[in-house]
């Protein structure tokens, strides 16, 4: 069995036996309903968190209602008719003797309409919205009740849950209702020690559960959709501490594996750096020693290197390449792009081949008789460094002795694809080492809680000689003089790169966008040669235009964000924008980090259109203010959450039942101290707390 799948199988746990079947109204559909949503017990369906709440704990006299309310009602029915327009639609007019409303049904049955009799009293629940003849609700719920009949009111607010089509959220409330019930007589199990839930003040479990489950009418909404009940944040306290110890036994477990002691001579590194035109920065050196010590060790390093744009990472990378080499193993890199990729190749090919060290590159846009040699002389290990692209995990690609795997923009990944990577060099019971580079600064806050499995290295520092990017704000207003303003640099010499960012999310009209740009251009620059690079092209033009424009032969570069990492072209000095609007902060410093890699002053203009909301002035303002990435990062994640920063919707690592890694961050010291408390003094309460809150699919994670 691969190591891999040990790990997975370890922290994975057996299934109880379900104690849903048997409970009223819980058939065999239902029951593979409910197991489509991770619910294999009645614990689960507890766990299963409302995401909403709705207040029926209260009828609203009509005259206190307003637009934009969610509201409970009640009145005598004046009149029903149905009336045919642009849409045949039912309108209901009520009063309550303090205001009018009127409900009014686009969807409904001629049973609906004969139901809704004058005089008879109806009890509604909906938003209340401003119509032509005054307030009026848009199918509401309802319930028709006689004149003198009274319905009792709720006596707690109404959850509202994600639920599956065909499981209506009454039907939800009533099995919530019958398990909170089913658990009033039995406790439930505590895996928080009760030293630690007194220090904490928390509630007991199921305290908090019923009440998120039915929260008292005196809560103000507000309170609950902000999390900030003391009810709610043992929950919370809770599944940080779930997430947080997952990783820790993950990293726990990776520490038994067997990996190759990697030596270090020092030979091929004095060489190589003899051929380097600069010296390492301290923030370098001092990386480079930690992923050394690492990699030294008889068991799998797990590094996260975090460095900002032009830091110097993929020097850091050939040094530790080159200690695999030297202990006779084979090293990999993955990129998420063939320019990505591509240009590592060259990079490494470039120092090493001085070495007389063999170098490859696999990506898709090679010919079929190419990958085979290139695919032989791996497998017999006559290539002992190889860069490419997901092409790399491909079932036909067998290493020799694969030591190091170098995942580059990992983020950019699915965790299988990663998975399948490291798997490539697990043989006879050992397991790579893992180095896991991003130009994207993940904050603090966030890497304590999400890479918690992980060691982390930063480089701190930018090389000496970077020249600082100088970035202003320019309304397309004033596109001419930005025109003018990049004839003027290639001119002198310089050269310069126009993004044309994604149009409504389409890959398609971005390119389209592009090639009217180039046109545009290539009209309005006479002289100058205009190169265009998107999506859509083939790999092996992509190449020939970096190629080109890298080398000088193309004055200005059109693109579309896939230069957004590894591009190095120290000539270049200006970068136009267009639309930043549309791009997350931590993009945006990518793409302007294009620039500035040479000795000449650099600029990047974003070219915003000029109409701009209030939200998007200011996160423009942060890229015009800010150079540091991690200041960026932080501003980032404030804005677009953990999910998109660090990558991990595609795994689903990061979505939380109730915990919010950006408003629960104050809580994240308490966790890691009471995580490591759990693993000193109760390690028995762990695997079941991972279960309750995780269950296994999501190690996934950070395999």
């Amino acid at each position: 069995m691969l190591v891999s799948k040990q790990i997975i199988l370890e922290l994975s746990l057996m299934k109880p036996d379900s104690d849903l079947i048997g409970i009223k109204g819980i058939g065999p559909q239902f029951l593979e309903k409910l197991h489509s949503m991770g619910v294999e017990s009645a614990l689960d369906i507890l766990f299963f968190l409302p995401r909403n709440y709705q207040d029926k704990t209260r009828i609203y006299p009509l005259r206190e209602t307003r637009p934009g309310y969610e509201v409970l009602v009640e009145g005598e029915i004046l009149s029903a008719q149905i009336l045919f327009g642009k849409r045949r639609m039912l309108v209901c007019h009520i009063s309550d003797g303090t205001g009018h409303l009127t409900l009014r049904f686009f969807h409904f049955k001629q049973s609906q309409y004969l139901q809704m009799q004058k005089g008879l009293k109806i009890r509604c629940f909906g938003e209340i919205r401003m119509g032509k003849q005054g307030f009026e609700m848009v199918h509401p719920e309802y319930r028709i009740l006689s004149l003198d009949a009274e319905l009792p009111l709720e006596t707690h607010l109404s959850a509202l849950y994600s639920l599956p089509e065909g499981i209506g959220q009454n039907r939800w409330r009533n099995l919530v209702n019958l398990i909170l019930s089913k658990f009033e007589l039995k406790p439930l199990p505590e895996y928080l020690p009760e030293d630690i839930r007194q220090q904490y003040q928390f509630p007991t479990l199921f305290e908090a559960l019923k009440f998120v489950h039915h929260p008292p009418p005196n809560i103000a909404l507000s309170t609950l959709l902000d999390a900030s009940h003391p009810m709610q944040k043992r929950l919370i306290f809770e599944e940080l501490l779930a997430q947080r110890l997952s990783l820790r036994m993950l990293r726990k477990l990776q520490e038994k594996i067997i990996a190759p002691a990697l030596t270090l001579y020092q030979k091929s590194t004095a060489q190589l750096l003899k051929q380097l035109p600069f010296d390492l920065t301290p923030a370098q050196e001092r990386v480079i020693n930690e992923i050394r010590q690492d990699l030294g060790k008889p068991k799998p390093m797990l590094r996260l290197l975090q460095g900002d744009v032009g830091s110097g990472k993929t020097i850091v990378a050939l040094l530790a390449i080159l200690q695999a080499i030297e202990s006779g193993y084979q090293a990999a890199i993955m990129a998420p792009t063939e320019i990505l990729a591509e240009q590592h190749f060259q990079n490494f090919k470039k120092y090493l081949e001085e070495l007389k060290i063999p170098v490859a590159f696999l990506a898709s846009k090679l010919s079929a008789s190419e990958k085979k040699n290139i695919l032989k002389a791996l497998a017999e290990n006559n290539i002992k460094v190889i860069a490419g692209t997901h092409a790399l995990f491909q079932d036909q690609v067998k290493f020799n002795n694969l030591g190091l795997v170098i995942i580059d923009e990992q983020h950019r990944f699915g965790v299988e694809q990663r998975l399948a990577l490291q798997q490539k060099g697990e043989a006879q019971g050992m397991q790579p080492h893992q180095l896991i580079m991003t130009a994207t600064p993940i904050p603090r806050t966030l890497a304590m809680t999400a890479y918690a499995d992980l060691d982390i290295s930063i480089i701190d520092k930018l090389p000496p000689g970077r020249t600082p990017v100088q970035t202003v704000l320019i309304p397309d207003t004033r596109r001419e003089e930005v025109i003018e303003r990049v004839y003027a640099a290639c001119k002198s010499g310089r050269q310069a790169y126009w993004v044309c960012t994604l149009i409504e999310e389409s890959e398609a009209l971005s390119c389209q966008a592009a090639e009217e740009t180039a046109k545009t251009l290539q009209a309005e620059l006479s002289g100058l040669k205009i190169g265009l690079v998107h999506g859509r092209l083939k790999a092996q033009e992509k190449s020939q235009i970096m190629a080109e424009f890298k080398a000088g032969e193309i004055d200005v570069l059109v693109a579309t964000t896939v230069i957004e990492v590894g591009v190095d072209v120290p000539n270049a000095s200006l970068m136009i924008i267009e639309n930043p609007e549309r791009l997350g902060l931590s993009q945006l410093h990518q793409l302007r980090g294009r620039v500035g890699r040479g000795q000449t002053a650099s600029f990047c203009v974003l070219l915003y259109h000029d109409a701009l909301s209030l939200q998007a002035q200011s996160r423009l303002k942060v890229i015009r203010d800010h150079s540091d990435g991690f200041s960026i990062a932080e501003e980032d994640l404030k804005i677009r959450g953990p999910g998109e920063v660090l990558g991990t919707r595609q795994t689903g690592a990061m979505n939380f039942r109730i915990a919010s890694l950006l408003r629960d961050q104050a809580l994240l010291p308490d966790v890691q101290k009471v995580s490591e408390e759990i693993l000193a003094t109760h390690p028995s309460y762990i695997k079941p707390l991972i279960h309750r809150w995780i269950g296994a699919a999501q190690i996934y994670g950070r395999v």
